[in-house]
């Protein structure tokens, strides 16, 4: 009985936790406490889980964050899509951003999204849409080029927003995610 108690006490709080995740403002003000201040743990970076991110993947975007400054980018807007080519001028950091790009253009293929807690709503629409999208990725000397184009113009506007606000994560790490989430009231 005791046994029983504890895991309906466990599936409540984590249901009821799981809400809160996703109501309007609740991981921003979570993040940032009662008078505003941040109150981020940048060591675990909890931000950066998601309801099925697997650990490796938040461990990714964790190197990413952390060491940002490592990181350049080029966009081209195409009519139809977009076309990046971003490196990193540490080893480790662009491992971990290959297996990344790789891993969340599965992801947007297959419509699995992660559903990490910092996650742009820009995303939203690749997830639910898999196959209007066409994605092609090449590893060169220059670094990850990612050639991503739609027939959709919604798809097509959604690419150049969110190439928009990766390079503007790679340029200001988690500052540009804080404001991104301001902005938008969550």
């Amino acid at each position: 009985m005791t046994l029983f108690r504890y895991s309906l006490a466990l599936v409540l709080v984590t249901g009821v936790a799981q809400a809160q995740m996703h109501q309007p403002g609740a991981m921003h003000a979570r993040m940032h406490g009662a008078g505003g201040h941040v109150a981020h743990d940048e060591a675990t970076m909890p931000g950066l889980q998601g309801l099925s991110a697997t650990p490796e993947e938040s461990a990714e975007l964790a190197v990413m964050f952390r060491n940002f400054q490592t990181l350049s980018r080029e966009v081209e807007i195409l009519p139809n899509g977009i076309r990046t080519v971003t490196r990193s001028s540490d080893p480790a950091v662009m491992d971990a951003l290959v297996s990344h790009v790789y891993g969340m253009v599965g992801r947007a293929e297959a419509g699995d999204d992660p559903q990490i807690f910092i996650q742009s709503p820009t995303l939203d629409i690749f997830f639910a849409n898999p196959g209007a999208m066409l994605s092609e990725i090449e590893l060169t000397e220059d670094g990850i080029v990612v050639t991503q184009t739609s027939d959709d113009p919604a798809i097509v506007e959604a690419l150049h927003v969110h190439a928009g606000e990766v390079s503007d994560m790679a340029a200001r790490g988690m500052q540009a995610v804080h404001e991104m989430m301001m902005q938008r009231g969550g």
